[in-house]
């Protein structure tokens, strides 16, 4: 993912294509991404979306395991069928494998061995912070990145784990139904989060004057990546369709694929939050879809709270948005406007 002068660009080109990941059609999994840093930014957004693809596995894992009641060999048949749709993906075919695994010293499941803590490089809180920086909520990765913290704090889990009760998990119903609302749930977030990660990608552009091809960069990320994935080629398409696209729900193949998902995906975090079952990537992506498709979201109180206990004004719905007004909550005065107003 090389950013920076396209001069040089141009000069390491056949060097950088030749040596790269190439997909079936021989298309190399390289290409200029911008100015200056854009190169790295986009790099580190790539594994920031990582976490978020690891972390949806994981919470699909444990429904599998602790909700249905699957073997370790049944979870990576389920992975196996998964990959053949439009979850066809590295992190999904890897899964499968590391279910089948045995260790060698107890020719038991290996994944039943592996300590639950999860560590990190730091690109995914990176991620984090930048979208904090420039008013991107990416919220599926930040998640993401605190689950492996949470994780992490294996001793204090140990502890409340024989102080803090809740449900104990207990499926009734279909099983079969129950799988195809997880592969829709796992997909629906999985859309999200791409999205969330574009997002974040346009206010860096925006901000940093960079000018991407957000099509070419899910390209690149069709080999060689470790979020390589059949569903890339489609983001391609919603920025080929679309270069002004604000946000890939908006493009008509995935708003239509989310609205056939969100039955089942709201089943499925709801199954999750009655048995006790941590899914905090689920349950902040459908958080995320609900917030975006709400008109007039709950902020006009926040903004009468800061002024009521700071002054930090507001803007009125009836009234020109360049202009900040202030209330006097608790005494005689009325409302006042302030002058321009600074966004």
């Amino acid at each position: 993912m090389p950013g920076g002068s396209v001069e040089a660009w141009e000069f390491l080109k056949p060097i950088f294509q030749s040596i790269s990941a190439k997909v079936e059609d021989g298309t190399p999994c390289c290409d200029y991404v911008g100015q200056a840093g854009s190169g790295h930014f986009v790099k580190m957004v790539h594994n920031g979306i990582e976490y978020g693809d690891m972390q949806l596995i994981t919470e699909a894992y444990a429904l599998l395991k602790n909700l249905l009641g699957l073997s370790n060999s049944e979870i990576a048949d389920v992975l196996e069928e998964w990959n053949k749709g439009d979850l066809d993906s590295y992190l999904i075919e890897i899964s499968r494998d590391i279910f089948r695994k045995k260790d060698e010293a107890t020719n038991q499941d290996l994944i039943d061995f592996i300590l639950d803590a999860a560590g990190q490089k730091g690109t995914g809180k990176w991620t984090v912070i930048n979208g904090l920086e420039l008013g991107a909520p990416v919220t599926l990765i930040g998640e993401a990145v605190f689950a492996r913290t949470l994780s992490s704090q294996k001793q204090d889990r140990v502890t409340a784990s024989k102080i803090l009760m809740g449900p104990k998990p207990h499926f009734e119903g279909d099983k079969k139904a129950f799988l195809e609302d997880l592969r829709q749930a796992v997909y629906a977030s999985k859309i999200v989060s791409y999205a969330q990660g574009f997002v974040l990608m346009r206010e860096a552009a925006t901000t940093f004057k960079w000018r991407l091809n957000y099509g070419g960069i899910a390209l690149m990320w069709r080999g060689g990546c470790i979020i390589r994935s059949k569903f890339l080629s489609k983001i391609k398409e919603a920025f080929d369709k679309n270069h002004e696209l604000t946000n890939l729900l908006l493009d008509d193949f995935f708003r239509d694929k989310i609205h056939a998902a969100q039955a089942g995906w709201r089943r499925i975090v709801s199954a999750a939050v009655l048995n006790g079952l941590y899914a905090p990537a689920f349950c902040t992506a459908l958080n995320y879809f609900d917030g975006l498709r709400t008109e007039r979201l709950q902020a006009n109180l926040i903004q009468a709270q800061r002024d009521y206990f700071g002054a930090h004004t507001y803007q009125r719905i009836d009234k020109p948005l360049n202009l900040a007004f202030h209330t006097n909550w608790t005494g005689r005065g009325g409302t006042t406007a302030s002058g321009t107003y600074n966004v």
